[in-house]
């Protein structure tokens, strides 16, 4: 299949703006767009495997758009950069979505976040009254919900910002592959195609990753006692949503614990839960099993009472 095309999307902040790149697979006319949003350190080149399944699954008449988050991959860096926080992070995709419906109108409207990604689903899903083209039918939170386990934030926190220099692609693929073996089981080759877009050469040879590394600044403001109290904040965001969704987990993950993953399918959109073994934080939808869940329940037909932005009884 051939590669996404790369695209730019102009966004407001208090210094002028920024662009936020985005990655488009498929048909850039079709009424279905499926938004695929990265994990804190990743990129939208993560979703490379899932889109091009998707995109065959649906015959091609299928829109899926991975975004570079502001400070990653192809996007901008913040002149501010206590700006890298999720409301900023909404509002960018808010702007790349007027702009993907002006392209061409966009009629259903599905979304795949992993980790950060899920949380700003979250945002844009449970948000009342946002200036949305389609609201969110389906939505796939992988391995994040609004209680997040500090011992996870703290072992993230030990390498957010460390983005090195590495001498070839594949050095830098196995010292990330040291602090992701979370991530379960890959191929060398998967490792590898994983890692190609998360390093960026540098002028005096070599390489860094991609990404700016004062994300981790308001990162490193975050405690204990603060990230405990903004999780009402993140509940009622998630008992807002309205669209059917699907939450999966590593059955090893230490981000989102197996109980808070069983209270999330008892209230607000009561998700399917699907658990991958041998995998902790987060599934990198690489594997067949992995791509078969969440295509499976995307591209499932609607129920007869299923409405766009409404979730089955």
């Amino acid at each position: 299949m051939t590669d996404p095309t790369l695209n730019y999307v102009q966004c407001p902040d208090a210094s002028g703006g920024h662009r936020m790149a985005f990655w488009q697979w498929g048909d850039a006319a079709a009424p279905h767009v499926v938004v695929c949003v990265h994990g804190l350190s990743r990129q939208g080149r993560d979703f490379d495997v899932l889109a091009q399944a998707l995109v065959v699954r649906a015959g091609g008449a299928l829109r899926v758009v991975c975004p570079d988050v502001v400070g990653r991959g192809r996007s901008d860096w913040l002149k501010d950069p206590m700006g890298y926080q999720l409301p900023n992070y909404a509002g960018d995709m808010l702007a790349m979505l007027a702009q993907l419906n002006q392209q061409a109108p966009v009629a259903l409207l599905d979304w795949v976040g992993t980790s950060m990604g899920g949380l700003i689903g979250m945002a844009i899903a449970g948000t009342p009254g946002l200036p949305l083209p389609a609201p969110v039918r389906r939505l796939v939170l992988n391995d994040v919900g609004p209680a997040i386990q500090w011992q996870a934030l703290a072992r993230i926190g030990t390498y957010l910002g460390n983005t090195g220099k590495f001498d070839s692609v594949q050095q830098a693929a196995d010292a990330m592959w040291a602090i992701s073996t979370s991530f379960g089981p890959h191929t060398p080759q998967q490792w590898l195609a994983l890692s190609q877009a998360m390093v960026k050469p540098l002028p005096e040879g070599g390489y860094t990753l991609h990404y700016d590394p004062a994300i981790a600044l308001p990162f490193r403001t975050i405690t204990e006692a603060s990230a405990a109290q903004g999780e009402a904040a993140l509940w009622q965001l998630y008992d807002n949503i309205k669209a059917q969704t699907l939450l999966t987990r590593g059955a090893q993950s230490d981000l989102l614990s197996r109980s808070t993953a069983l209270a999330m399918t008892g209230r607000g959109p009561k998700p399917a839960l699907v658990e991958f073994a041998g995998v902790g934080h987060a599934p990198t939808f690489v594997s067949d099993d992995q791509v078969e869940a969440v295509a499976a329940f995307l591209l499932q037909p609607p129920s007869p009472d299923e409405k766009p932005g409404s979730r089955s009884p």
